[in-house]
């Protein structure tokens, strides 16, 4: 479970460097618009949800109340994986060391 943990707080890091970068040098209008011109822009666009809508779903199947289900995944649909490495690191220590909890939640 530690090397969970790294990971995923590895990955908190990472988005929270890259989310910063992008908020400080660029301009999500034009290249947003750029990316949607492009087959792959789309692709990678679809692929990215495909996964956040996966990650939802696990969300609201370990997630007992359902509003704070919905404002994860809202968040994960703003903030990306920066919010589900946050999410995952949380179920990490929440669940002290027993995987069947980290992946059902408290209905493990």
């Amino acid at each position: 479970m530690k090397i969970a943990k790294v990971i995923s707080l590895l990955g908190l890091i990472a988005m929270s460097a890259a989310i910063g970068y992008a908020f400080a040098v660029g301009d999500f209008g034009t290249e947003g618009s750029q990316i949607l011109a492009m087959p792959w822009g789309i692709v990678s666009l679809v692929d990215l949800y495909v996964g956040f809508s996966l990650f939802a779903l696990w969300i609201f199947y370990r997630e007992p109340n359902k509003l704070v289900a919905i404002i994860w995944v809202a968040l994960l649909l703003v903030l990306g994986f920066f919010i589900g490495s946050l999410y995952v690191l949380l179920a990490l220590f929440k669940s002290k060391g027993d995987w069947e909890r980290f992946w059902h939640g408290r209905s493990a």
